[in-house]
């Protein structure tokens, strides 16, 4: 009927004003002379989205009557929800003719699946049997959530109030604001006394939103001729043939576009607000967010343009999205926010891929049982989804099913998850940021990064002078400077008491360096008669002590880092040298190494720690591989088998494995709040030590080890007490032969 009239006002240039149509599609009529003097339903998907936001729910099915009315707000509503990052997986058109038995059919689809969300537009006739319905199949219980639009809300007073009190307790909904004016109230008290004196049988009567819209579309028409004046209302009468139907004969208005022009520039206050036109159509800034309880609508808070979920409309919030209103009785009688989704008891199990492959056992190892025909799924990853599973407040059903056709990848996998042919993927699978591009992955549960392994270097031609090494020059010259000026100390102290340090003047020289220097490792033999020179000595014992302990230690660190020296520290080098490298075969590492413009003649692809051990053993002349590249937690597992062979480079950063599920899947959040409980606790220490033990006779490679030689800072304490103290000794030396003589 709207379509129709619309396209007579057009021809007619007569403004056609309703106060009903809210359908979108109109809109696209383009009529210069169709004003809506109502809101149109789309006004309504930003509030609807703002509720799905504020209480986090992932997913929302669309339930709406199959017709013009019902299906014009689904595109512009399912745009708002994927703005706030709400998936809808299923539409549900009704017919308007519907039977209760079609309705129950389609209610039973919905029971199935995982979303406990609905938003329902339709007219409270089909409305009131579809909650009725779903009341009798158990969809009003707790956990389910029901969003009306305002299709419903605002005539939720038509609908008889015991379907409202038994059917629809805890429903959510959308309602257009009529704020509470002297106006409304005086406007109300008049029309009720009129419908009594025309209607004497019917007590307390209501109006509607409509009512109220009519009302007001009226008066805007009436003032509008009012401001036109006394004119003469006439039509241009078109030629016409004599054989055209009455409605080709319409006279076009003079005044059709004066009229629709004082219509436009329209402002007043109205039964429902501020009556003002834009674009043709009716100014919408609020709407009221109401709780189904007993037999009518209490009200819950606000939604208005400028500040999104409010409690009152003199309360601010900080976002719009906030859970900012009143307090909500849930379907069942529950007070708790209901999560939006559960795994259906009625539904199928989740159908969960694991890879099966011949290396890496220790995360996910597929094992045949002939006696049962069934498999026994186990493994590092295995272990710690099951953890993540049991830690959930609800049960899960799932089996694992063993991916591993010849020639597959983990792409392969992802793609079975995306095109929904199965609910997750359980492995060892690195996010990526492609791969995050057509799935979902929960938080990662291990370390991050690609690292490079390389063998240690192969140091049987050791320098013959390295034991050079663990001290600086300058350290070296003092210690010999001080051996002489100590020899030099002691001569001037004995030799004139003690007959070992006398004699002729080589035995004197002779004696005295070799006290000095036997000091070193403790050998002098000589006595030393002089309490000033063992004062000396003393102090030096002590000097050459620590110099002695601190060589050692110094040299055989720099012989162990020798040890552990990797043959290529650099990924720019291995570029340059042209030397072949591997990968894992499979993994999206090989697309790493081609952007690091490695040439596919260089690259060569194993499939087991034991097949990556054997080319990095051959080495480059005998057509191995230089160096490894995989995932961290792949490289520790090659090093726990060769602990002493090789030694792990970082390479590049990627964000660990996690678990794939597709998009949108409510169990994401769930299960990755759950991983971060486990890798928090003791669980994941356990799994480690489980399906990764550590070897006692493993060098850790990873630890830093220092090699820099010691330098006379680290030492010029100790020199300054043993020179203080010789010079000291041969000060009071002197004094004393000064007295004696």
């Amino acid at each position: 009927q709207a379509d129709f009239l619309v396209h007579l006002g057009d021809k007619s240039h007569v403004p056609i004003v309703s106060f009903s149509a809210t359908s979108p599609p109109l809109s696209s009529l383009r009529s210069p002379y169709f004003l809506r003097a109502a809101q149109i339903d789309s006004s309504q998907v930003n509030a609807i989205s703002a509720v799905i936001q504020a209480f986090g729910w992932k997913e929302a099915v669309l339930i709406y009557v199959d017709n013009e009315f019902g299906a014009g707000i689904i595109p512009s509503l399912t745009i708002a929800l994927e703005e706030v990052n709400t998936r809808v997986p299923y539409r549900s058109p009704i017919s308007p003719s519907a039977t209760d038995d079609q309705i129950l059919q389609e209610l039973y689809k919905l029971m199935t699946m995982q979303t406990r969300v609905f938003i329902v537009h339709m007219l409270p006739t089909l409305g009131s049997r579809l909650f009725a319905k779903a009341k009798e199949v158990g969809m009003m219980r707790e956990g389910y959530v029901w969003i009306l639009t305002n299709g419903i809300t605002d005539l939720l007073s038509s609908v008889d109030s015991s379907t409202v009190a038994s059917s629809m307790q805890g429903v959510l909904g959308i309602k257009t604001y009529i704020p509470d004016t002297p106006n409304l109230d005086n406007f109300m008290v008049r029309w009720r006394m009129k419908f009594q004196q025309e209607n004497p049988s019917v007590h307390n009567p209501t109006l509607n939103i409509f009512g109220y819209r009519a009302y007001d579309a009226a008066w805007a028409l009436a003032m509008a001729i009012g401001e036109m004046g006394a004119t003469n209302f006439t039509n241009q009468m078109l030629n016409a043939s004599t054989d055209t139907t009455d409605l080709e004969k319409f006279g076009v208005s003079q005044n059709g576009q004066k009229l629709l022009q004082e219509l436009a520039d329209m402002t007043f206050a109205g039964l429902t607000g501020n009556f003002r036109l834009i674009d043709g159509q009716l100014e919408s800034t609020v709407f009221q967010i109401v709780n189904i309880n007993g037999n009518a609508a209490r009200g819950i808070g606000f939604w208005t343009l400028e500040n999104g979920l409010v409690r009152d409309l003199y309360s601010f919030s900080t976002s719009k999205y906030s859970t900012n209103v009143g307090s909500i009785i849930w379907p069942g009688d529950s007070t708790s926010v209901p999560k939006g989704w559960e795994i259906p008891t009625n539904g199928k199990r989740l159908k969960i891929l694991v890879p099966v492959k011949g290396s890496s056992l220790q995360f996910v190892t597929v094992t045949p049982d002939p006696s049962t025909n069934t498999i026994q799924v186990t493994g590092y990853c295995i272990d710690i989804f099951r953890a993540a599973i049991e830690k959930l407040p609800y049960a899960v059903a799932y089996d694992f099913i063993p991916y591993g056709i010849a020639g597959s990848t983990y792409n392969d996998m992802i793609d079975k998850v995306f095109y929904k042919n199965y609910d997750a993927v359980v492995g060892d699978t690195t996010i990526t940021a492609n791969r995050s591009l057509y799935v979902d992955f929960t938080l990662p549960y291990t370390e991050s990064g690609v690292a490079m392994l390389v063998p240690y270097k192969d140091n049987k031609n050791k320098n013959a002078w390295v034991f050079l090494k663990p001290l600086t020059w300058d350290l070296w010259l003092t210690t010999g400077c001080f051996f002489v000026f100590i020899a030099l100390v002691v001569w001037i102290l004995e030799h004139q008491i003690n007959e070992e340090f006398g004699g002729p003047a080589a035995h004197q020289v002779g004696t005295s360096f070799w006290f000095s220097f036997s000091i070193m490792v403790f050998a002098q033999r000589e006595r030393v008669f002089s309490n000033l020179t063992r004062f000396v000595v003393i102090v030096w014992f002590f000097v050459v002590l620590i110099l002695t302990q601190s060589y050692t230690a110094s040299l055989s660190s720099l012989l162990v880092v020798q040890n552990l020296q990797p043959t290529v520290a650099d990924i720019d080098k291995l570029l340059k040298s042209g030397e072949k490298v591997g990968y894992y075969h499979g993994s999206f590492v090989y697309g790493m190494l081609k952007q690091m413009k490695f040439d596919d003649s260089r690259l060569m692809y194993y499939r087991s720690p034991e097949e990556c051990d054997a080319l990095l053993s051959k080495g480059i002349a005998k057509g191995g591989i230089a160096a490894a590249f995989d995932e961290t937690p792949y490289i520790k597992l090659v090093i726990s088998q060769y602990c002493n062979k090789y030694t792990m480079i970082p390479t590049l950063k990627t964000a660990g494995f996690g678990f794939i599920f597709p998009k949108g899947s409510p169990l994401v959040p769930d299960i990755s709040q759950a991983i971060l409980n486990i890798t928090e606790g003791p669980k994941m220490t356990e799994i480690e030590n489980t399906w990764f033990p550590s070897k006692s006779n493993c060098l850790d490679s990873t630890n830093s080890i220092s090699s820099n030689s010691l330098d006379l800072d680290s030492f010029w304490g100790l020199f300054l007490i043993a020179g203080a103290t010789a010079v000291l000794a041969l000060f009071i030396f002197m004094v004393m032969f000064i007295k004696k003589s």
